[in-house]
């Protein structure tokens, strides 16, 4: 008779554990949006990338300065871009491979929804 590896239950992990599983994934799906073309970095380019419609989903880093963070989220707002507050520069540019850029703007439907799913349920 096989042996089956027991299902999974991410319910049964504390909030350390459950943090650091989705901060992984996390990292995992940024990665791929970068290697696929789909992940702009930088605070002008992504000003430009949402002011163009191109851009689904923003990404800032939690320590990005202030008077940084206030411009590209008010281009948010008024480009009506989906964003999310997550992390630190020099974590999400070791995951992206884009070192030294706070900002980042996804431009694909599916990883803008699963990149904005994971990031959600980080903090739970």
């Amino acid at each position: 008779m096989k042996k089956t590896k027991p299902a999974f239950d991410e319910n049964l992990l504390t909030p350390e554990q459950r943090k650091a599983y989705y901060t992984k994934k996390v990292a995992a799906y940024m990665g791929f949006a970068a290697k696929a073309g789909k992940l702009m970095a930088g605070t002008n380019t992504c000003i430009f990338t949402m002011a163009k419609g191109k851009a689904l989903l923003l990404i800032v880093a939690e320590d990005l300065a202030e008077n940084g963070k206030e411009k590209v989220l008010r281009a948010a707002e008024q480009n009506e871009v989906e964003y999310r507050v997550y992390g630190q520069a020099e974590d999400l540019g070791h995951y992206t491979g884009k070192y030294g850029a706070g900002v980042f703007c996804v431009t694909d439907q599916k990883f803008a929804e699963v990149i904005a799913k994971t990031i959600d349920n980080t903090g739970k």
